[in-house]
């Protein structure tokens, strides 16, 4: 299929300005949104996962800025998780993996996102405490693997990992998730160079938009914004491509 068709490109860039706003609202380059996104509008297993992680570079950078602007990173938090995930995010990027196999991991996933933009990992810890850092080791390089053979950088598991554990605030778990977006997301896109080759040209078609709404996801974000509707929305359509990838 051709995915620069008008009537399938403008209503994908249209959503599609959305997902990377909302995501990069909570420190999140968007990747499982837009491989959702994709697997809605039935694009090339092939084409999805150079994309997602294409897109990622850019909207988790912009949300790594904002937030890191206003204070909320924080380095020790961040340092033990990359370690061990960039090496296994690349890694994750050179394994080709059966496409029906690919979509069954990816909708795992995306449960996960759903989770987190219906807030249920969203509560506030009430006493941060410092990490812990072989347990970090692990879980990096756990998140890693996974986040470069389907094309996510990780955010979407991270965040709730460090809330839920008292690691961080989650301003600062957003911070943290956004950075380990960005590096894992290059290590991955590198695997996936390496193995495959060029990256699609359709990928960066999209760089624009997703920017656009990175950068105003990010900038009202790292400060203060809550926009319940449209994250309920985002669930849904969430919701339907997981059962759309179950089902295919």
């Amino acid at each position: 299929m051709d995915v620069l068709q008008a009537d399938i490109l403008i209503p994908f860039l249209a959503i599609l300005v959305v997902v990377a706003f909302l995501y990069a609202s909570v420190g999140h380059g968007g990747a499982s949104g837009y491989l959702a996104l994709m697997a809605l509008f039935s694009f090339p297993v092939l084409v999805m996962k150079p994309t997602a992680l294409l897109l990622n570079i850019f909207v988790s950078g912009i949300a790594f800025w904002y937030f890191n602007k206003n204070q909320h990173f924080k380095w020790k938090l961040f340092y033990p998780f990359a370690i061990t995930s960039v090496p296994m995010a690349f890694l994750g990027g050179y394994i080709s993996i059966n496409t029906t196999l690919y979509k069954q991991i990816l909708a795992v996933f995306l449960v996960f996102a759903i989770l987190r933009m219906l807030k249920v990992f969203g509560k506030q810890p009430i006493q941060v405490k410092e990490n812990h850092l072989v347990l970090s080791l692990i879980v990096g390089a756990g998140i890693g693997l996974f986040s470069g053979m389907i094309g996510i950088g990780g955010g979407i598991i991270l965040s709730p990992v460090i809330v839920l554990l008292a690691w961080g605030t989650m301003k600062q778990a957003a911070a943290v998730s956004a950075l380990f977006i960005f590096v894992n997301s290059f290590a991955g896109i590198i695997g996936f160079s390496v193995n495959k080759g060029s990256l699609p040209t359709e990928a960066w078609y999209f760089v624009p938009i997703a920017i656009i709404g990175g950068a105003l996801g990010a900038m009202y974000g790292s400060q203060k914004f809550n926009m319940k509707t449209l994250k309920y929305v985002l669930a849904g359509v969430l919701t339907i491509a997981c059962i759309k990838l179950f089902l295919v």
